[in-house]
């Protein structure tokens, strides 16, 4: 079972993430999809919820790319090691495009029921992203 996990997860990252195939989206996220944020009101609710997410994300890197560093899994979960890199092309949490290029890294934990992702829980170092966009100053650099 994990192992198929796995798989569910690789073909979001793949073919969702990647390549911008919301429509397999009903076929490996379930309805009753959360995906857990900082803030509860923030979290990505359902299918719709799911694919509106990573529009907006595609709409604000439009040459997005995640890599898939690692992966474990066991018994309902797959924790996936990851590292996106791409342009900031669009708006993004209300920022207006930048031009600059980025790369994030990440940890994203997710709960698989029946062969969809019911639960998700991610761990990204947004800052350096900012950082990378010239949005918020690095350490010692001026405002």
């Amino acid at each position: 079972m994990s192992e198929q996990n796995k798989i569910v997860e690789r073909t979001l990252v793949e073919e969702v993430w990647n390549r911008g195939n919301f429509a397999l989206v009903e076929q490996l996220v379930s309805p009753e999809f959360r995906g857990h944020s900082s803030s509860p009101e923030t979290d990505t609710v359902g299918t719709e919820g799911y694919r509106e997410y990573y529009r907006a994300l595609r709409a604000a890197f439009p040459d997005m790319h995640f890599t898939i560093e690692d992966q474990v899994a066991e018994g309902d979960k797959v924790v996936t090691r990851w590292t996106a890199r791409g342009t900031h092309r669009g708006d993004y949490a209300g920022m207006p495009a930048t031009g600059r290029s980025g790369v994030i890294a990440g940890v994203t934990t997710d709960r698989i029921v029946d062969g969809k992702t019911v639960e998700c829980w991610t761990n990204l170092d947004e800052l350096g992203l900012l950082q990378q966009l010239g949005v918020i100053p690095r350490a010692g650099q001026a405002a």
